[in-house]
């Protein structure tokens, strides 16, 4: 799925507008292989990191760069990118130190992503900027462009979940009843864009060949389509215990509070505390945040929770998921829904109903 030239130019006068507001000189998005988390560097140049990191750097005033380590030359197919000036070095913090010397530079990934070789050259020659939620709200409010990819990521993801939902049967291996999913998610054009688990308990499990699943299940089902735009979408199966039933009343109830709630105007501390409501009321603890942006990075700014003040603008994209667990500490439920923030309101994207399905054998 290509992006249009127009789409680009979108996108850079966004973050270079934010850029101008904060005084920065440019933006230094960092990625790496870490899954789901590659995705600002595909953002702002159309490159999917496969092996090792990047950075894209966009300027306020010029052109955009690549930079890749060249100690391993292949970290992705690197003629899909539509920067023109890419670059290989065997130490890219010291060219990119070189490039930024004397500049103030708002850094994407720089407490969690960029290796501390780079950070060291970077650190002596320019002024680093944590600028992480300002990049993400500057990308928050998708195009009409992306929503389409956002749509068929939807389309793929609810399909796999019918694939789970067809393998599953109690006594069998949460790897079978994955594999279905995942061979669809690739036939789809995902690539190795998928992060999928089951939870056992209240605790998230690699969908391995030893994890058995019971009368029960949970998936947890993360994918980016060919556009990559990341979305999550699942719910659950099987037979619930009575704790569980209770707890899936308040689901009931935040996915109608939902739909007033994610609107164009209020903030996330407003729609957390709706959402959450009744979840609280019934003594509930909720393990996982609520909720949060989500776009070609799978967790993005901002955040659906408490004292997040952001404010919800339209084309905004939530993946929701209150995970909400029992005093006991196993008991729980967690079920994803893709959500649009519409001109009146939340609309859920998968058409799935909010229910525990039953196994379909």
């Amino acid at each position: 799925m290509g992006v249009s030239p127009g789409e680009i130019e979108r996108r850079y006068a966004n973050v270079r507008a934010a850029l101008e507001r904060d005084g920065l000189d440019a933006a230094l998005v960092c990625g790496s292989e870490y899954t789901g988390f590659e995705g600002a560097v595909t953002y702002l140049s159309g490159f999917q990191i496969v092996h090792r990191y990047a950075y894209v750097l966009l300027p306020r005033e010029g052109e955009p760069a690549i930079v890749f380590p060249s100690e391993a030359r292949y970290v992705g197919e690197h003629g899909t990118s539509w920067i023109e000036e890419q670059v290989f070095e065997g130490r890219p913090g010291d060219w990119l130190a070189d490039r930024l010397r004397g500049r103030r530079v708002g850094v994407y990934g720089l407490d969690y992503v960029m290796p501390p070789r780079d950070y060291a050259a970077l650190v002596l020659a320019c002024e680093l900027v944590g600028w992480d939620i300002e990049f993400d709200h500057a990308r928050a409010v998708k195009s009409d462009e992306e929503l389409d990819s956002v749509r068929e990521s939807v389309r793929i993801n609810t399909d796999g979940f019918h694939a789970f939902l067809a393998a599953y049967a109690p006594g069998r291996c949460a790897a079978e009843v994955l594999a279905p999913a995942e061979e669809l998610f690739v036939a789809r054009g995902c690539g190795r864009l998928t992060m999928n688990m089951v939870l056992v308990g209240a605790e998230f499990a690699i969908a391995r060949s030893d994890t058995m699943l019971e009368e029960f299940c949970i998936p947890s089902l993360e994918i980016a389509g060919p556009g990559g735009h990341w979305v999550e979408v699942s719910r659950a199966i099987g037979t619930p215990n009575d704790e569980v039933r209770r707890i899936n009343e308040a689901y009931d109830e935040y996915f109608e509070v939902a739909r007033t709630a994610l609107r164009p105007g209020a903030t996330a501390h407003d729609a957390h505390r709706a959402v959450s409501k009744g979840f609280v009321e019934r003594g509930y603890r909720l393990g996982h945040v609520t909720g949060h942006s989500i776009g070609m990075t799978m967790i993005e700014f901002p955040k659906i929770g408490e004292g997040i003040e952001s404010e919800l603008r339209e084309n905004m994209v939530f993946s929701m998921h209150p995970h909400a667990i029992a005093e006991n500490g196993s008991d729980c439920l967690y079920m994803q829904e893709t959500w649009l923030v519409g001109p009146d309101g939340g609309v859920p994207l998968s058409g799935l109903p909010s229910r525990i399905f039953a196994a379909a054998r």
